[in-house]
């Protein structure tokens, strides 16, 4: 992945880290904030009704006589209740009250009358004059059956002769819980999904305002048939392009220094050759001696004007990001053209260059960017082949792609190299000169190929040597 891909990929990833990141905080902290609204209002519910069976006292003792009908009809009550997404049918309330040795004396479900509660938290924390609430399961292996009690002292003067504890189910408000949290993470992904959004249409509308559709409309024009599957993938390739400008334009001060940071410590070593003979040739030299020196200059000279040469053929395409203009091509044909420039730099080698029969393969695309491109991989391959050696060049063509294979019988890519053969300014010593190259042909290959919806791979063959493979969509 090329450094601007991994600068805009790392801001996605950041905001999205950073999304992720909140809305976890929140959703883990919704339940216990619900769970505290609930306590609170138990806590002022039992309040008021300890309050109300303190007015019915006898003689310091609780009558809970007048509770029974009370929540007979309370239970029996129509409820239709709409609050927002909940419908609430029922009262869930649940009412027990203890004397002051912790036996329930009346509970709302009458289940639990003439049992021991002394035990239980909420009761032994209150006759002890603490605040008393507890959390208990209905059904010790189910969760879903949890039930929050809160409990108040029933006083008689200023002694404690009872507790009415207020219980409610947990699920009652979990609904509320779950639908929060439901809100909360799709306006969580909701906002990712805007953001990227946003930025492809700031990429498409802003970068290129009516570039894309001018062109898209120009190329469908220009088509002989209607073909849906090649209009969509040349709208693809369109909405790639401009999401490539967006990314530079992102990346793009990070992008500049990195090329003259490398452009730098790559013309610095032949500077110091050019330098280092400039300083001899002023001195008293044999004639021989000079022209040593001056070729050493000349090659320098021609090395700096190479790299240069080829950094900015390739910084113009990656600025290109989609092809304006396409022609409908034969790769055969292009892949013969190429072999036939590469021969007289075969040829002094004595390395011959064969190119296997077969029929026309055409693609989209324009001659001189895949001549150039085809070019960098057969001069690649030359550099690794030995003296003597073949390369031999053939066609695969299936359904879909057309790719050119390029193999030579060089050393092959050693481990250590292998994820970096596609770096600019990466390069490995010729087996023949031990020198390297300028690191940017297979740079220029792999754009050429992104800017016609293909792409270029390297890889070691089982005999030996490297195939260098060129894959095309197919017209």
């Amino acid at each position: 992945m090329t450094t601007r891909n991994r600068v805009f990929v790392g801001i996605l990833i950041v905001y999205i880290l950073g999304v992720v990141f909140l809305l976890y905080r929140i959703i883990s902290d919704l339940d216990p904030r619900y769970r505290e609204s609930a306590e609170e209002s138990l806590v002022e519910t039992a309040q008021l009704l300890a309050s109300v069976i303190e007015r019915d006292l006898v003689n310091g003792h609780i009558d809970v006589t007048k509770l029974r009908p009370v929540f007979q009809t309370l239970y029996a009550r129509n409820v239709d209740a709409h609050i927002f997404a909940l419908h609430k049918t029922r009262v869930e309330l649940r009412v027990y009250v203890t004397d002051q040795t912790g036996h329930v004396i009346f509970d709302s479900t009458g289940h639990a009358e003439g049992e021991d509660y002394s035990l239980w938290r909420d009761v032994r924390l209150t006759l002890s004059g603490q605040y008393g609430a507890r959390t208990t399961r209905d059904l010790d292996n189910n969760p879903d059956t949890s039930v929050m009690f809160v409990a108040a002292p029933v006083r008689a003067a200023e002694n404690i002769v009872g507790v009415v504890t207020i219980g409610k189910p947990v699920e009652s408000f979990g609904q509320f819980v779950e639908s929060a949290r439901e809100n909360i993470i799709a306006v969580g992904v909701g906002s990712v999904a805007t953001i990227i959004l946003l930025a492809i249409i700031m990429s498409v509308w802003l970068v290129r305002p009516f570039a894309f559709l001018t062109e898209f409309l120009q190329y469908a024009k220009r088509q002989n048939n209607f073909d849906p599957a090649r209009l969509a993938r040349h709208a693809m390739s369109g909405f790639a392009a401009a999401y490539r400008e967006m990314r530079d334009a992102l990346a793009g001060r990070h992008q500049v220094s990195e090329y003259v940071q490398t452009l730098t410590h790559e013309i610095k070593s032949p500077l110091s050759a050019i330098r280092g003979a400039a300083e001899l040739l002023q001195e008293p030299l044999p004639e021989a001696e000079q022209h040593r020196f001056l070729a050493n200059i000349q090659r320098e000279t021609q090395r700096i004007q190479d790299l240069v040469d080829r950094l900015l053929e390739l910084a113009a395409l990656e600025a290109r990001h989609r092809l304006d203009t396409v022609e409908q091509l034969d790769l055969r044909k292009l892949t013969l053209e190429a072999v036939q420039a590469a021969q007289p730099f075969a040829q002094a080698r004595q390395i011959s260059l064969v190119l296997a029969e077969g029929d026309s393969a055409p693609v989209e695309g324009k001659a001189f960017l895949l001549q150039r491109a085809l070019a960098n991989l057969i001069e690649n391959a030359i550099d690794f082949s030995p003296a003597g050696g073949r390369i031999n060049i053939s066609l695969v063509d299936d359904r879909n792609d057309v790719a050119v294979c390029i193999h030579d019988q060089g050393p092959g890519i050693p481990d250590y190299a292998q994820s970096r053969i596609f770096e600019k300014f990466y390069s490995l010593p010729r087996p023949h000169s031990n020198k390297k190259g300028t690191g940017l042909g297979l740079a220029f290959a792999r754009e050429v190929a992104h800017l016609h919806r293909g792409e270029v791979s390297v890889v070691n063959a089982e005999g030996g040597g490297a195939i260098a493979k060129l894959s095309l969509p197919r017209d």
